[in-house]
């Protein structure tokens, strides 16, 4: 039996891919580096330094900045993406967030966030359901990201359940590893990406019936 749902937060409850996608340009454009959209593919599910790392290398310039230049060139890219957020509302959220997690509510199931994005909580704040999540892990108090298991460990322990009654939510493929490797049942939620790994891939959360879930 499972006890509790632990959700990925960009591509899973909202789609705030667009704003990373236009605050890592504009930083790249500065950088005179060109990324695309296909490009930014890569950047899901992974934290704010080892997006920049990524783009950096694409663009031969990983070795041309130190440690603190590059945290500058994190937090600037940051500043913009909060910026942009300034717009997201509850019609943000993905189809089939909201009925889902009243279904999850209605059952009592505790539900956590196990997201890379350090704006979490104000990103929750925005769409008006932070109040729904009793656990939202700080990715700067982790050692290791996706796929590493990590995150999703440390949601199941302050949910105060075994990573074995959880189930995960994720959108990529670095987070479905990470599931897997936490040792949870895996929903992925579909995008362009082929989710290799997960248990079962739904396109939008209300196709899933939490009962069901609970008895995985």
């Amino acid at each position: 039996m499972k006890k509790g749902f632990i959700f990925d937060l960009d591509g899973v409850i909202t789609d705030t891919a667009k704003y990373h996608y236009v605050a890592w340009k504009q930083l790249a454009d500065e950088l005179g580096i060109s990324i695309d959209l296909k490009f930014n593919e890569q950047l899901k599910g992974i934290s704010r330094i080892d997006s920049l790392e990524r783009i950096l290398e694409y663009g031969g310039k990983s070795k041309q900045y130190s440690t603190a230049e590059k945290e500058a060139l994190a937090e600037k890219k940051n500043t913009e993406y909060v910026q942009l957020l300034q717009d997201l509302t509850p019609a943000d959220l993905l189809p089939g967030v909201e009925a889902f997690l009243q279904a999850a509510a209605a059952k009592n199931v505790p539900c956590g966030i196990a997201s890379a994005s350090k704006n979490g909580p104000f990103i929750l704040e925005k769409l008006g359901i932070k109040e729904q999540f009793s656990v939202i892990v700080d990715p700067s108090l982790l050692k290791k990201g996706k796929p590493d298991p990590e995150i999703f460990l440390r949601a199941a322990k302050d949910l105060g359940i075994e990573p074995s009654e959880a189930v995960g939510f994720e959108d990529a493929p670095a987070g479905i590893v990470a599931i897997k490797a936490a040792g949870m049942y895996a929903v992925g939620v579909q995008t362009e990406e082929v989710l290799e790994g997960a248990d079962q891939v739904v396109s939008r959360l209300d196709e899933l019936s939490v009962d069901e879930l609970l008895a995985k």
